[in-house]
This record gives C-alpha cells, sequence and structure tokens, in this order.
C-alpha cells in the first residue's frame, strides 16, 4: 500500500513537472503563444503590444477574427491559448450561454460605442419611424440600446442594463425601428439605414469617429473594458501575465491615445 501510494504520488509530481516544462514552452520560437484578435482596433493595439512583449522574449502567433464570436469557439477548442478583443459582459453571457470555462487575465482597451448617421446630424433630426441598426449581440444589443435611451430617443424599462433588449423599449415617440445586425456589417449597413451604434473596434476602421463624428457617445465606462482572456488555469500563467503588461505599458498607452484620439481609451 506505502509503495503503490509512493508510485502515485511520483507519478503525479511528474505529469505536473511535464505541465510546467510544456507552459514554459509557451511563448518560444518552438511553439508560439497563439492569441486571436478581431480585425481593426484590437488587431492594431496587440501588433503594438506584440513589440513589447517580443523584447521580453515572447512570440506570439496571432489569428485575426471576423466576427465576436469565433475567437472564444476557438479558445475552448485549443485552437488558440489566448484571445483579446471582447469585454465581461459579453464574456460573462458567453460563459454562461455556451458553458466555457474562461478566466481573465488582464485588460486591454475600451472601445467607445457612438450612434452614427450619413441622413441626420442630431438624435432629434432622425425622422418618424427611423430604422436604427444595432449589433445582434445580446450584450452590445443592450449596450445600444442604453446608448439610444440616454441619448433621449426613446425610454427602458426602469432598472434596464446592458442585458436590455427591445421588449424592454417602453416609451417609443418616434415609433423608431430596431434592425439587429452582426455586429462586424453595421459600418458597411450605416448608409441603409437611419443611424446605427457602432463599437469603436469597427467604427474607426470605418473612417468614423466616435468623438466627433456621432449623435451620441458613451461614456468611458470601464465595465466596457476589453479583456485578456484565457482558458481557466491559465490566467496566471506567465506568458497570460507577460502578454497582459503589454496593454499598461507607457509607449503602448501612449501610442492608443495619440492614433484613436480618445475613440480608443487604455484599459490596463
Amino acid at each position: 500500500m506505502i509503495l503503490t501510494r509512493r508510485l502515485t504520488l511520483a507519478s503525479s509530481l511528474a505529469l505536473i513537472a511535464k505541465q510546467a516544462r510544456a507552459d514554459d514552452a509557451i511563448g518560444t520560437a518552438g511553439r508560439p503563444l497563439r492569441v486571436g484578435v478581431t480585425s481593426g482596433v484590437h488587431a492594431q493595439v496587440l501588433e503594438q503590444v506584440n513589440k513589447v512583449v517580443a523584447a521580453q522574449g515572447l512570440v506570439l502567433k496571432v489569428t485575426e477574427f471576423g466576427d465576436f464570436i469565433q475567437p472564444n469557439a476557438a479558445l475552448a477548442a485549443g485552437d488558440i491559448d489566448v484571445n483579446v478583443y471582447q469585454h465581461k459582459p459579453f464574456l460573462d453571457a458567453q460563459m454562461r450561454d455556451r458553458g466555457y470555462k474562461f478566466a481573465v487575465a488582464g485588460r486591454t482597451v475600451l472601445t467607445a460605442m457612438a450612434v452614427f448617421s450619413t441622413k441626420a446630424k442630431t438624435i432629434a433630426e432622425l425622422p418618424s419611424g427611423a430604422r436604427i441598426a444595432i449589433p445582434n449581440d445580446p450584450t452590445n444589443g443592450g449596450r445600444a440600446l442604453l446608448l439610444l435611451s440616454q441619448a433621449g430617443l426613446f425610454k427602458l424599462t426602469p432598472g434596464s442594463d446592458f442585458r436590455a433588449t427591445v421588449t424592454d423599449i417602453t416609451e417609443n415617440p418616434k415609433k423608431v425601428r430596431i434592425v439587429e445586425l452582426d455586429a462586424a456589417t453595421i459600418a458597411r449597413a450605416l448608409p441603409d439605414v437611419d443611424a446605427a451604434a457602432i463599437t469603436g473596434n469597427y467604427a474607426v476602421p470605418a473612417g468614423l469617429d466616435p468623438l466627433h463624428g456621432s449623435l451620441a457617445v458613451e461614456p468611458g465606462d470601464s465595465i466596457y473594458c476589453c479583456l485578456v482572456v484565457t482558458r481557466a488555469g491559465d490566467e496566471t500563467s506567465a506568458w497570460a501575465k507577460t502578454l497582459a503588461a503589454g496593454y499598461a505599458d507607457p509607449g503602448v498607452k501612449a501610442w492608443v491615445t495619440s492614433t484613436f484620439k480618445g475613440a480608443v481609451i487604455p484599459g490596463a
């Protein structure tokens, strides 16, 4: 019995040591850290972070995605090691709805959501029956409804937060119609609707300025700051800490501020 226990303990220690060696290998030339990111702002910021972490010996292999769903599916499947594009309300909803076991290793940037229009210069100018596009994912959709409500376009059920849906619209004097679209397509669809709520990571690449060219823009609420997300258990690894620290680098933060003029805000 004592021998068996010793063998079991020895086996367990060997497995732990093997896993530690595997973790140490992640982020090297032989086994790059596989990072998932959405195209646009987050990919641009990651390029700057890559320069910082590369100087510390961390090697990245970056995969760009065109939507909000695939980066988490890829992380859960083990196709990537970490992703950097989503805020906590969206992450929480994904983990609840899809059963993902993820954890947060750090913060990246806040991309402000704003309301844009090619047909009106103010919210008040939007016509009766206006078609307003918002993201079709639950958290960003609710975020858009809150922004539109705060801008005075309609009222929501008292106490509504980012989980609001169109059924929470209680007073709609202009009888605006909400059009739910994939977030990545809304900027291209802007000419086809009267107005649209677009997050900064899609607005900026489309040439839209949230601070100076929008009908309304949300304040810098940290609940929407985007995150460094890993599978549960990896958030304390050396490579996750190094990647997260890259977003807090003074040079990266200065680049974000200078490049995006306040439409994207350093969150680390």
